[in-house]
């Protein structure tokens, strides 16, 4: 059956959620793997969601960049206990535009991104005075300007073929409703709980 636009629901969702005050609710789990089939989660916050997909920005020689380059493909859940629900959406992963990430990188608090600057994500560290003093000296080299993004700080988008709603009912009889991607249009179908 043809269905409703999945991605309108999804930011009917997300707006109710940041209308009712809700902590965080760009917060998503993102689960990826490498060649080796391991797979691996972790929360990272979603930057934008519209008809091309879900937008986020990393470190792309984190794990998940390194993950994502071998296997451009990611699963990522929603969770809002105010109304009980979640979303889970899998697709591929594409790498956005140089230009995309210069416009939210200046979009961000200064010392964001004199952090996102001197880190190198999930690295070891041998103790964190090392990191503060690499932000000190940044702060300095800087003098007042602005932080040139660094060409390994990216945006990754998700490209969803599946979406799936999912509301908590009593006696675990969850409404759950999968959105499946068929060339350009969605087709809805019901699950079980």
């Amino acid at each position: 059956m043809k269905a409703e636009d999945p991605i309108a629901r999804f930011t009917r969702w997300f707006r109710e959620e940041v209308t009712a005050g809700t902590k965080l609710p760009e917060a998503m789990a993102l689960a990826t793997s490498g060649s080796d089939g391991m797979p691996s989660v972790r929360y990272v916050l979603l930057k934008q969601a519209d008809g091309r997909g879900f937008s986020f920005y990393t470190d792309i020689r984190s794990p998940k960049g390194q993950q994502i380059a071998e296997n451009p493909r990611a699963a990522m859940v929603f969770y809002w206990p105010r109304k009980g629900r979640q979303v889970r959406i899998d697709g591929s992963v594409e790498l956005m535009t140089a230009d995309e990430a210069d416009a939210y990188w200046a979009t961000r608090p200064i010392d964001s991104r004199i952090s996102g600057s001197v880190s190198h994500q999930s690295d070891r560290l041998k103790s964190r005075a090392e990191l503060v003093a690499r932000v000190a000296k940044l702060r300095r080299e800087l003098r007042g300007k602005e932080p040139v993004r660094p060409n390994y700080w990216l945006g990754l988008r998700v490209v969803p073929n599946r979406i799936e709603f999912w509301v908590q009912a009593p006696f675990r009889l969850h409404r759950r409703e999968l959105f499946l991607k068929s060339g350009r249009q969605w087709r809805k179908t019901l699950l079980q709980p």
